[in-house]
């Protein structure tokens, strides 16, 4: 019996190996993915890209809320174009870890520098495909339906194991449900996205019943992707913590770090764009990070927030980059005792975002009018659960005849009836799919038309 390994490693890591799923059973596929092209002209991790951008929960990441829910204003962010951003700033940390790694010996044969900034953009490009209508509030507000002690008696014949998937909807295991269960071949393997580019993706590698979740009330892993993600953990050779709970893979610290890098500094470039923050507190908060040619007079608002936002995300680059490098052992160890990347960071980086953190906090995040829709949220979410989940619980447990009402709002779940086969578990699932796959104006919409309101 071989000894259970205690150090990942990059021909591990970097597998292109994909994954599908044939009557509940994980295997990997058995034809390369590369026959989808001509040889060269796409490497597995470009497809993989592809997927992502062609799929349509990434086309709807365009009406979900970044952080202005329902924003009037055509130049502030959404998931969408939050996500390109990330992905950008992903691939170029990626880059230069890359061309860091070759020159030190690391990078395995067959690999370009390139590849390990496609891995990084590919999963920086799904990060927040999971999110719900109405970002993270839209995530409290499922979780606070399905928690409310009025609703329990839908959550009896559930496993421990179940009923926390359920009480806890979470972006980041929707994420993960999208790409390997809901997209592409459905219930088959989903996007069937390369085991390299899945584990850059997992930045909460556990299940909701894992001893993090409970402290962070964060997972990536489902459980009814467990099976999936063991084969892509197994694959990957990612480090075994404890039961459903692997370390994560080193590449996702730089899908995390692009993230934190773009809405820290982004964030606050929207609020000068609506008239939340003024231009000069912008400046003076970033100026610290590099210099910029100064010659004001004749540019715009916009003009200087971009200027300053290029070279901010320059310095952030090369900084997390070297911080990787710095950390390569610890990372492959699993024993990576940082926060994130940026927490290792210079303290001129680290505090400067920090501080970029906490403003987006006192003054935008809790500005009235994100506020009032973010309350909103609530009734507009509880509002679908209530026609729903009822429905549906009536439907498995055949307890009593459907009414008429639950009937019909049955018929919502049209793309994915509930069926014969299906278990209380599968069928709450396929109600969180729905609700969560909705754009901000799509779950307001249907809410309202559903309560009545206007129908004459």
């Amino acid at each position: 019996m071989s000894p259970t390994p205690t150090v990942m490693n990059w021909p591990a890591l970097l597998s292109s190996k994909r994954f599908k799923t044939v009557a509940g059973v994980v295997r990997p596929t058995s034809t390369p993915a590369t026959n989808e092209g001509a040889p060269g002209l796409r490497s597995d991790f470009h497809i993989d890209h592809d997927r992502v951008v062609f799929s349509t929960a990434f086309r709807r990441l365009g009406r979900k809320t970044q952080v202005h829910p329902l924003a009037q204003h055509d130049h502030t962010h959404n998931r969408l174009t939050h996500s390109v951003e990330v992905a950008s700033v992903g691939r170029s940390l990626g880059n230069r870890v890359g061309v860091m790694l070759e020159h030190g010996g690391f990078l395995p044969a067959g690999y370009t520098p390139f590849d390990i900034g496609a891995v990084v953009q590919v999963a920086c490009l799904a990060h927040d495909i999971g999110n719900p209508p109405f970002g993270h509030t839209g995530e409290d507000a499922l979780r606070e339906w399905f928690r409310d002690p009025a609703h329990s008696p839908f959550l009896y014949d559930l496993t421990p194991q179940q009923a926390r998937d359920i009480t806890t909807y979470e972006g980041n295991a929707h994420g993960l449900r999208m790409v390997a269960s809901l997209e592409m071949y459905a219930g088959e393997g989903g996007m069937r996205l390369t085991a390299a580019a899945i584990g850059a993706l997992i930045k909460y590698p556990w299940t909701s019943d894992a001893q993090p979740a409970y402290e962070r009330d964060k997972f990536n892993i489902y459980q009814a992707e467990r099976p999936y993600f063991e084969a892509v953990a197994a694959e990957l050779g990612l480090l075994r913590r404890a039961d459903n709970q692997w370390c994560r893979h080193p590449l996702s610290y730089l899908m995390e770090a692009a993230d934190d890098i773009c809405y820290a500094i982004l964030d606050l470039e929207d609020a000068v764009e609506i008239g939340i923050l003024d231009v000069r507190e912008f400046e003076s908060l970033f100026s610290s990070l590099g210099e910029v040619e100064r010659a004001w007079a004749n540019h715009s608002t916009r003009q200087k927030c971009a200027t300053i936002r290029g070279v901010a995300i320059g310095r952030c680059v090369s900084e997390v980059a070297e911080k990787f490098m710095l950390h390569q052992p610890a990372l492959l160890a699993g024993a990576f005792q940082g926060k994130d990347l940026i927490d290792v960071c210079e303290p001129q980086l680290r505090d400067t975002l920090l501080e970029a953190k906490r403003i987006a906090s006192q003054r935008i995040y809790n500005h009235r009018s994100k506020l009032i829709t973010e309350i909103a949220s609530f009734p507009c979410l509880g509002t679908l659960l209530d026609i729903l989940v009822p429905a549906v619980h009536m439907r498995v447990t055949a307890q009593e005849e459907l009414t008429s009402r639950q009937k019909l709002a049955l018929g919502l779940l049209a793309d994915t009836p509930i069926d014969a086969g299906d278990t209380l578990y599968s069928a709450y699932m396929k109600v969180l799919d729905l609700v969560g796959s909705m754009t901000d104006n799509a779950a307001a919409n249907l809410a309202r038309e559903l309560s009545g309101v206007g129908i004459l």
